[in-house]
């Protein structure tokens, strides 16, 4: 049913009221009570979705709240409703609740393979904010499907589970690029999931190169001794300032302008910029959000490019910083810090918003170096590095070689 935009004053009222109640710091039972008897009595649809919705936007982010007197009774119905978005309302504060009416509707969407992809990704999203253990053979065997495989592959980081490795690693030739980025992103989350990763660069069945400088950092950062040996001998040393910079900029440029007046193949370069630059910046019409937008940066001049390239922390701004957060359950994520609360807080990692609840929380240590690592183009060939700075100076987008996807 659809709620009118000129809704009486009281039941604005309401909705603020469902809002202010559920976010005092407390979430004392007797608002909870008195907005749930609300929802139960009221005979007018359009108010009973105004309380709900209040509800659920207080109440998003947060589980294990004890379920508010006559909610079962209420969710029951509420569940029965033919109204879509009611619902929808119902499994989501039946989440919060801990429901298990709630959880079981949602698994069932997730795993109905006929449910529209906007749906399966709905359901999925809420159970993994209520970190459903239940959820985890789920999300590995929906590795394995297409349309919600990035929110399976992303969705297991959150997870400490044995299996897990095993799986992601037999469907990694499977995956788009961007999904490698995400199954990458989630085996560097935990030095348990990382190992087997180390081990398939050094069998070969992932290739070297889609260890990107910002994958080996984040690897790094789980401090462990064997894994860092390890990285050194597959990717070499890593550092995060340069003695030189001036000198290390000519260096770059001298083997940029060794490919001739043409220096590099700007489709080619495309490619590159794909597998290492993509997942966090956007140019042209494609590529994320994590860092600035470079489309209208000062790209024609090589010397402003590789500055920003070769050194991401000579100059940060804040909002760019990379904070470490370790969790009590062994997962290590680097990303920026977009808010925090007494209740938890939210980082945007280089493929993912994660929020946390503090319960969760072991240590988080802010760090002064960029999001951005040093080393980016450290693994490229002469052609690739080449290739890269050549599209990058382009003033519009390019066409990708034929026959890439």
């Amino acid at each position: 049913m659809c709620v009118k935009s000129t809704r009486p004053s009281r039941i604005r009222g309401l909705w603020s009221l469902a809002l202010g109640l559920c976010s005092s710091v407390l979430l004392a039972e007797s608002p909870l009570d008195r907005l749930t008897a609300i929802a139960t009595d009221t005979p007018d649809t359009a108010l009973r979705l105004d309380v709900l919705r209040g509800m659920e936007a207080a109440l998003r982010g947060r589980n294990g709240i004890t379920a508010p007197a006559g909610w079962n009774a209420l969710e029951s119905a509420l569940a029965a409703s033919p109204d879509a978005e009611t619902r929808r309302l119902a499994r989501n504060l039946g989440t919060a609740f801990g429901s298990p009416r709630a959880l079981e509707a949602l698994r069932n969407i997730a795993s109905d393979g006929t449910a529209p992809t906007a749906d399966r990704t709905a359901a999925l999203d809420t159970l993994l904010r209520t970190r459903d253990a239940a959820l985890v053979p789920l999300l590995q065997k929906l590795t394995a499907e297409p349309g919600v495989r990035a929110t399976a592959l992303r969705g297991l980081a959150g997870f400490d589970d044995a299996k897990t490795p095993a799986v992601l690693l037999a469907g990694f030739s499977q995956f788009n690029a961007a999904e490698q980025r995400d199954a990458l992103n989630t085996l560097a989350s935990r030095a348990a999931y990382a190992r087997p990763l180390v081990e398939a660069v050094r069998g070969g069945k992932v290739p070297k190169a889609a260890l990107t400088a910002d994958l080996v950092r984040q690897l790094r950062s789980l401090k462990d001794a064997t894994l860092a040996a390890d990285l050194t001998q597959i990717w070499g040393v890593m550092k995060e300032t340069s003695p030189d910079m001036s000198a290390e900029v000519e260096r770059v440029k001298k083997l940029y302008w060794a490919g001739g007046s043409q220096p590099g193949d700007a489709p080619r370069g495309r490619v590159v910029f794909n597998q290492v630059c993509a997942q966090c910046h956007h140019l042209f019409d494609t590529g994320g959000n994590v860092g600035p937008d470079i489309t209208g940066a000062n790209r024609a001049d090589l010397d402003y490019l590789l500055q920003n390239i070769l050194f991401p922390n000579s100059v940060i701004p804040n909002e760019y910083l990379a904070s470490t957060v370790e969790t009590k359950d062994e997962r290590v994520i680097t990303g920026m810090i977009k808010s925090q609360d007494a209740n938890g807080v939210t980082l945007q990692t280089a493929n993912d918003m994660v929020t946390l609840p503090r319960s969760e929380i072991r240590k988080i240590e802010a760090t002064a170096i960029s999001m951005m690592p040093e080393g980016l183009i450290a693994n490229l060939t002469e052609q690739q590095t080449r290739d890269l700075l050549y599209y990058l100076t382009r003033p519009g987008q390019v066409p990708l070689p034929v026959g890439t996807k």
